[in-house]
């Protein structure tokens, strides 16, 4: 499955939709988007990763230097990894969780919460 990125921007945020398998071959589209969102001067970033379908380390590794690019930049990140969605739970999520890092990322059920600045990340 190809992986697709798109992009929109609610507020201050900008918010990249990341959908289909996110591995050794399309990690280095996903950082690449993520760098071009960052070189417009735009540091609250959300990547919703819903539609993720599968994610190997090479993804994980997209994910953390994401994490520590928009940390040097004095943004925000935000996740949305669905307890449901994406076929039977959020594998993004279970890799994650497995592999002891998601405690490091803000995660959200959906846009709607992750823009909301109300809402409470979900806890790890």
């Amino acid at each position: 499955m190809a992986l697709t990125v798109t992009d929109a921007e609610h507020g201050g945020w900008a918010v990249l939709h990341v959908a289909g398998e996110l591995d050794l071959v399309s990690s280095p589209v996903v950082r690449q988007r993520v760098h071009d969102v960052v070189a417009k001067g735009r540091h609250e970033l959300v990547l919703d990763l819903s539609d993720v379908l599968f994610c190997d380390s090479s993804g994980v590794g997209v994910l953390i230097a994401t994490r520590r690019l928009i940390r040097s930049c004095q943004g925000s990140l935000r996740l949305i990894l669905p307890a449901k969605g994406a076929e039977d739970g959020s594998h993004v999520n279970r890799v994650l969780a497995a592999l002891g890092v998601r405690r490091l990322f803000e995660v959200y059920p959906d846009v709607t919460a992750a823009l909301d600045e109300q809402t409470r990340p979900l806890t790890a």
